[in-house]
């Protein structure tokens, strides 16, 4: 796909989790499994300074849903919104002037924090408090110039733990944690291109040594937009990896609703009327599930013809979705579970005969589509205006609007894009003035680069150029520079970070808990030979799983241990002999296969290399 005729443009908004403590209170920010107590909001909108409401916090007031609010043990009535926020966090405005050098923008004269409208429940107060640092900074990489439109430090959001119907159940540990929200311009032309600059960002944000570590505690919205489009918000996309694939998806989305658009225009079609029609009466005795069960439940079975929109709701023949996915969307905002169109019909239960009776009804001719829901009658209907609005706007082509990721790449209707009328002053926080003084301090003791950082691992440490690189882009150089330092063994340290954890979480496993002091001590008893290098994984692993953090215990219950040079040898021997005929057969080559048999037998207990050259010379005697 030549990305630079369609126009893309991408820009980015890195959210990233400080350490500091939270940001208008002293609590803890540290997210635990359990709560203390809970309470019940409805949250409604507000009007702006200049009297409008803004238009996503209308459609989040007109899901009508109830929040539950889970306190946790270290939370206090700022969060819950029952005592005013305290003066900001010092250490958390440190940290956002640091990028803003970091990222050559010029820090504003004086910090102001302002309420955005926000009533997803994701908030007690049904605002976030955020506030503008710096403007107007710049990212340079390979000969590229990104520009920084802000930065920014705000609030985090409640963590959402359950939904169920209209009531959504939050906890307040993650809610008031410090955010630096980083802003670039739309400089970005390619996938890939958004990847890079998150991970340049996502370095810079690590080297201040300010920033929490784990997954969710860096997100990033994408801006994305294509020539004839529109600009759509991909928000809270948490896995660096599947970026070039979301800004790929999207660019396809907005492809065929041109193409939707271009086939309507051709056509003549106009804007449909939202005028329903209850089928309850014809579909009654019908096979389909859905149907069978609202008349069942005394709902109806209501429709809205669609002049001229034959063919542009189903998916293209590459599967990419075009109307219909997008109309069942904004439907389900009116609570209903979803909606049969007739480019998927007949299907679902419903059969050729029942739409022919559904077309008949509707008078529907061959360039004509209908959209078809059952469920409560005052929720069908209010879905189906909402659905006739969405195939309305798909004569324009692409709305702006903001979707969430799903895990395959894609992305789902979620809101409107926000506006400027959701931004009103915070009266509770106090103004902060930027002193010279301090701003100065901080230049003076800026952290080192990330590319420094990777050149002294090379030379101090004899790390490989993507080893250091790879140490950088996990997050965790400080912890392994501590230990390295300390302890020596930078190459099995480095492998702790760099492959050991990445494989622990990709088991489902949390690393949170495997702090620096935990393998601290972990090291010492490798360093004293205890066990071998290829049991760390397996030890780290079992701590986690049994919540034992304890590395003598670990080593008790998995009997690693240190094997002496007679055991060895007998133990390669005997294999040696076992395998005869294997390894006349392979030769040398027999060796890898044979080093695997050895240390699964030994567990960790013997370094690799030792387990090498006693295989090795019982093999060439053999051969010999």
């Amino acid at each position: 796909m030549d990305y630079r005729t369609l126009g893309l443009r991408v820009g980015l908004e890195i959210h990233q989790q400080l350490n500091t403590g939270k940001l208008f209170c002293d609590c803890d920010s540290t997210l635990v499994d359990d709560h203390r107590q809970e309470f019940v909001r409805m949250l409604r909108p507000t009007q702006s300074e200049m009297g409008e409401i803004d238009r996503a916090a209308l459609e989040e007031a007109e899901r009508k849903l109830q929040f539950r609010y889970q306190s946790v043990s270290c939370s206090c009535l700022v969060e819950a919104d029952e005592e005013p926020p305290h003066d900001a966090n010092k250490m958390a405005i440190g940290a956002a002037m640091e990028m803003t050098f970091l990222l050559n923008a010029t820090p504003v004269d004086e910090i102001h924090f302002m309420r955005k409208i926000v009533i997803d429940g994701s908030n007690t107060c049904g605002f976030q408090r955020t506030a503008l640092v710096a403007t107007n900074g710049l990212l340079e990489m390979s000969g590229n110039r990104i520009s920084i439109l802000s930065v920014c430090l705000e609030e985090d959001a409640a963590r959402k733990i359950s939904e169920q119907g209209s009531e959504v159940t939050y906890r307040l540990d993650r809610l008031g944690i410090p955010l630096i929200e980083i802003a670039t311009g739309p400089d970005i032309s390619t996938p890939e291109g958004a990847r890079q600059v998150a991970l340049r960002l996502g370095s810079l944000l690590r080297a201040t040594r300010k920033v929490r570590r784990g997954i969710g505690t860096i997100r990033e919205d994408l801006n994305i937009s294509i020539s004839g489009g529109a600009r759509v918000e991909v928000k809270g996309v948490q896995e660096l990896r599947l970026l070039p694939v979301y800004v790929e998806e999207e660019v396809k989305r907005q492809l065929a609703l041109l193409e939707v658009k271009d086939l309507l225009r051709r056509r003549g079609a106009g804007k449909a009327s939202a005028e329903v029609t209850d089928l309850t009466q014809l579909l009654t005795g019908s096979e389909c599930g859905v149907i069978a069960s609202a008349i069942g439940s005394g709902g109806k079975v209501l429709t809205v013809k669609l002049p001229k929109f034959a063919n542009t709701l189903s998916r293209t023949e590459d599967g990419v979705s075009r109307l219909g996915a997008e109309l069942a969307a904004h439907a389900r905002v009116s609570g209903v579970k979803g909606l049969f169109h007739s480019d998927e019909l007949p299907g679902y239960g419903i059969t050729d005969k029942e739409v022919e009776l559904i077309r008949g009804a509707l008078k529907v001719g061959e360039e004509d589509a209908f959209v078809l829901i059952a469920d409560d009658a005052e929720r069908a209907h209010a879905a189906l205006v909402r659905a006739v609005d969405r195939a309305n706007a798909g004569l324009d082509g692409v709305p702006e609007e903001t979707r969430d990721p799903l895990p395959d790449g894609k992305s789902v209707y979620s809101r409107p894009l926000p506006g400027k009328d959701r931004m009103y002053p915070e009266t509770d926080v106090r103004p902060i003035r930027v002193d010279g003084e301090v701003l100065e301090s901080i230049r003076l003791n800026m952290p080192e680069l990330p590319e420094e950082t990777v050149a002294r691992f090379v030379k101090d440490f004899g790390l490989s150029k993507s080893q250091a690189d790879a140490l950088m882009n996990s997050g965790y150089d400080d912890e392994f520079e501590l230990l390295a330092k300390s302890l020596g063994n930078a190459q099995v340290v480095a492998r702790v970070y760099i492959h050991t954890f990445p494989e622990l979480e990709k088991a489902g496993l949390s690393v949170a808990r495997l702090d620096v002091e935990l393998l601290r001590a972990l090291m010492t008893q490798f360093r004293e030979g205890v066990f071998a290098k290829e049991a760390v994984p397996e030890l780290l692993a079992w701590m986690v799983r049994n919540g034992s953090y304890d590395v003598s215990k670990a080593v008790e219950h998995i009997g690693v241990g240190t094997v002496d040079k007679e055991t060895l040898d007998a133990l390669c021997e005997r294999i040696v002999t076992e395998r005869e005929e294997f390894i006349r057969e392979r030769g040398a080559a027999s060796l890898g296969p044979l080093m695997g048999v050895v240390m699964k037998e030994l567990r960790g207990k013997v370094d690799g290399q030792v387990i090498s050259e006693a295989l090795k010379e019982k093999i060439e005697r053999l051969l010999s």
